[in-house]
């Protein structure tokens, strides 16, 4: 019987999908032209007045990935500015994000499904196993985050699709 290693279900995943992520934001960008709009509409657009625009949504998703590998692994998280203000900057962090990502190797996650991870949030702490960390709080995070993504491109006009989103 195969054991499902922790590394795949986490840093694989964030891997495929930090890369479709970029494919959505190059196609953004190169539509965003062609049809004349403004690049910094797109990366300040939101779905609401109270949610966040597009660049945040990127920063949060790639936080999300490279904070849980840190975690399984035993690291703090490294700390990154949240300074992006292009699509350039958000490729960068996406490429920053996917080095730290694919760093870590299947071995560094060994033990990790039951290592205690502790996350605070304003105002809260949550405690989790590595595996309910996993998938309770960092995956559905960053697929919520990626989600948004994807959402606020097609509402603004970008031509992407399903396949975008699951194969990039």
């Amino acid at each position: 019987m195969t054991k499902l290693s922790m590394h795949a279900v986490s840093a694989g995943v964030f891997a495929r999908n930090l890369n479709n992520l970029s494919s959505m934001l190059t196609k953004a960008e190169q539509q965003a032209k062609a049809k004349g709009y403004d690049p910094a509409v797109l990366l300040s657009a939101r779905l609401a007045p109270d949610m966040f625009p597009l660049t945040r949504q990127v920063q949060i998703a790639c936080d999300h990935a490279k904070g849980c590998v840190a975690r399984l692994a035993g690291h703090t998280p490294e700390v990154m500015e949240d300074t992006e203000t292009t699509f350039e900057g958000l490729h960068a962090r996406i490429r920053k994000v996917l080095a730290i990502v694919e760093g870590y190797k299947p071995d560094q996650f060994d033990g990790s499904e039951t290592r205690e991870i502790t996350i605070k949030i304003p105002n809260s702490e949550f405690k989790f196993s590595g595996l309910d960390y996993v998938t309770q709080w960092a995956m559905p995070n960053f697929y919520f985050h990626l989600t948004m993504a994807y959402a606020i491109l097609r509402h603004n006009g970008i031509e992407l699709g399903k396949k975008d989103f699951l194969i990039g």
